[in-house]
């Protein structure tokens, strides 16, 4: 399912109109993006979390050309299933 899918369920269940649906499918995403720039988590209950965590440079090698390279420190995104979504897909 992609982006206009998604919105476009969010829409038939909820009836809103598909521009409404947008809007607030696009909200969603700002207010988790901005919350995890901060370095903040989102708990939705039942569903999941979505955190930051802390990637420590290391060193990589180029697979063309055999050359060790270094792969800078970095902050990743990470999603964690909730309990009840793990039991509804199992």
């Amino acid at each position: 399912m992609n982006k206009n899918e998604f919105i476009a369920e969010v829409a038939d269940r909820s009836g809103m109109s598909k521009s409404d649906a947008a809007s607030a499918v696009d909200c969603v995403i700002d207010v988790i993006t901005d919350s995890l720039q901060r370095g903040g988590e989102v708990r939705l209950v039942g569903f999941g979390t979505f955190h930051v965590t802390q990637r420590a440079a290391t060193t990589g090698r180029n697979p063309r050309t055999g050359e060790k390279i270094q792969i800078p420190a970095s902050r990743q995104p990470k999603f964690k299933a909730g309990k009840a979504l793990k039991d509804m897909l199992n």
